[in-house]
């Protein structure tokens, strides 16, 4: 199986996981409400527990975002370069994603490491989040994005001939025409 096939399966298993848990979650804030406005009790830590949700949810559908094409492209003024100069702007783009990714990664192994072992918590009183599954899954969203990205440059730049996203190569993934 190849690395790109094992991406785009382990981005699609993370973004279902993740529309998952905001299904899950909006349960969670509606009993906060109800708790809040019928019974004046509202359930304990839900700011906490949404805080780190949606910080969780968007590093989980990164990958997904990434290899479906759904990132943010302004390309008005790139569609109208030649075609070696459209090539060398998304390489640049791609770069830049992945580095993005990379830093995020260096920045945050160690803050991850030392949550993990100091037994970081957000919140104070009844109830206390740990703080460490959202740092390791910022990670965990950063690789899978890195690995999207440098997919996405083999495809689109090194490959050109499948750079509008052909069935077999976008393997299902929603794909933008490329100018």
């Amino acid at each position: 199986m190849s690395l790109r096939i094992i991406s785009d399966k382990v981005s699609k298993f993370l973004m279902v996981m993740a529309a998952v848990w905001s299904f899950i979650l909006t349960f969670i804030i509606l009993a906060d409400i109800i708790g809040r406005s019928v019974f004046n009790d509202p359930v304990n830590g839900v700011s906490e527990i949404v805080a780190n949700s949606i910080v969780i949810i968007v590093f989980l559908q990164a990958g997904y975002a990434i290899r479906s094409r759904s990132m943010l492209n302004a390309d008005f003024l790139v569609s109208r370069f030649p075609v070696w100069a459209q090539r060398a702007a998304l390489a640049f783009g791609y770069v830049l994603g992945a580095a993005f990714f990379a830093l995020v990664i260096w920045g945050g192994w160690q803050l991850a490491i030392d949550s993990w072992t100091g037994g970081e918590f957000e919140g104070e009183g009844a109830l206390r989040v740990p703080a460490w599954p959202t740092r390791f899954i910022i990670l965990i969203g950063s690789a899978l994005a890195i690995a999207n990205y440098l997919i996405m440059a083999y495809l689109d730049v090194m490959r050109p001939g499948v750079a509008g996203g052909t069935a077999e190569d976008a393997d299902d993934f929603r794909s933008a025409p490329r100018h």
